[in-house]
This record gives C-alpha cells, sequence and structure tokens, in this order.
C-alpha cells in the first residue's frame, strides 16, 4: 500500500473510532478481520470499484471490469477451460481471477466479499455389492459423508486401495484397474466406464452466489458466466 505500518495503524483506530466498532481482532500472533470489518469491506470494495470507473472515465479510459471467480473444487478444470477459451474476444475488457476452494471456503469468501461470484453448489432440501471391489476415495468430495453412508447402511466396507484430491490422479488409477471410485458424470476418461450407483440418486445443483458488494448487473453481461452457465445447465 506504500504506507508505513505506524501511519495504516492510525488511520485504521481512527476508522474504527468513527464506526464504533473494532474492525480488527489482534493478538500477539495475528490480526483477523472482525464481523463488522467483513461487512464494511463489502461496502468499501464497492466504493473503490467505483472510484476506479470513475478516474478512467475522467481519462477517457474504457475501464477494465474484474471478475473474481470462485471455483468449488470439485468442478473440473478442463471444463472451466474450455469456458474460457470461448469466452475470449478482441473486444472483451472483463479481467477474470480465480479462486478455488471447497464449499465453505467459497461462502466464506462470499460472506467477506473477497470474489463476486461463486460457482458452487446450491444445496437444497435434500446395496451395492461391491464388497470384493477395492475403492478409491475422493477425499475432497464435498458428498462423501453421503457416500459412505450409502455403503456403511448396507453393511459394504471395501478395501480402500488409494486416498486423493486430485481427480486426474483418480481417474488414472480406476483406468488403470487399481479400483472403483464415485464421482460425477462430468468426468470422463478414455477407457474408464460409469455406470450409475444403484440405490445412490444424488445430484447437486451447481450455481452462481453473488457476493453483497456484487450487484447482479455488474457481471449480467459477462461472456464467461454466460458460457459456463449454458454448459452446467
Amino acid at each position: 500500500m506504500s504506507v508505513a505500518q505506524p501511519t495504516l495503524s492510525v488511520g485504521i483506530a481512527k476508522l474504527e473510532r468513527l464506526l464504533g466498532t473494532a474492525l480488527f481482532h489482534r493478538t500477539a500472533k495475528r490480526v483477523h478481520i472482525t464481523d463488522a470489518g467483513s461487512r464494511l469491506a463489502a461496502h468499501a470494495r464497492r466504493i473503490e470499484n467505483e472510484f476506479n470507473l470513475a478516474e478512467a472515465a475522467v481519462r477517457g479510459l474504457r475501464p477494465a471490469r474484474t471478475l473474481r471467480l470462485g471455483v468449488i473444487s470439485i468442478y473440473p478444470m478442463g471444463l472451466l477451460a474450455d469456458c474460457i477459451k470461448s469466452a475470449q474476444r478482441p473486444a472483451n475488457t472483463e479481467q477474470l481471477e480465480i479462486i478455488p476452494g471447497n464449499e465453505r471456503e467459497l461462502l466464506q469468501r462470499l460472506v467477506r466479499g473477497q470474489v463476486d461470484v461463486a460457482l458452487t453448489i446450491v444445496r437444497q432440501d435434500a446395496a451395492e455389492e461391491l464388497a470384493d471391489n477395492a475403492m478409491i476415495v475422493r477425499r475432497h468430495c464435498e458428498v462423501l459423508p453421503e457416500i459412505s453412508r450409502h455403503f456403511t447402511e448396507r453393511g459394504v466396507r471395501p478395501f480402500f486401495s488409494f486416498r486423493g484430491t486430485s481427480d486426474e490422479q483418480i481417474l488414472a488409477l480406476v483406468q488403470a484397474g487399481l479400483g472403483l471410485t464415485v464421482m460425477p458424470a462430468c468426468f470422463a476418461m478414455q477407457g474408464v466406464v460409469r455406470p450409475s450407483l444403484s440405490g445412490f440418486d444424488l445430484k447437486r445443483q451447481l450455481g452462481f452466489l453473488y457476493a453483497g458488494h456484487a450487484e447482479h448487473y455488474q457481471h449480467a453481461g459477462s461472456p464467461l458466466l454466460d458460457i459456463i452457465r449454458d454448459r452446467v445447465s
């Protein structure tokens, strides 16, 4: 910020006195933002964005809009890359920042105003004979507890040949015959068949969640969001 630490601390203290509340929790080891600070940050980013737009307008420049897109880790990066390629246009002035994370992390980032839009799970109220098969566990799967419960309730306790968080590695091991796994239908690899798991019809609905500081109209014309929306649906 090109500001000395004492000067910054004084500025924050003045702001806290003006607002009548603490914006940061301070301990000997760390500093982290309070709930009030998170709420203020959402408005501050909106003010900053408007100032940047005003500055660009005064200079006669066409401002580049920044889209901070949170993407849940279960969404295949290959599909996202295809969407990005399709969205690129010579006249496109949208700057893209991708922030990966699990469902909980993305929700926290939305609340704190650290992402504008999150491609994540939109939750609603929501006896396989595999005992002789080795299973490969996707440890990062958002519905792993439901999958485990599905097998446990049916008395199935298979041997686990691998536990990992890389879907590319897991698919390669399935292809090599190391074991079976449970994963979304959008994943594919040559030589890997994907039959439905009998009695397990859980479906996840993906969609966009918008941060409090990001009005829908701000990103309504985003080519990337339009393409992702079409392909997800």
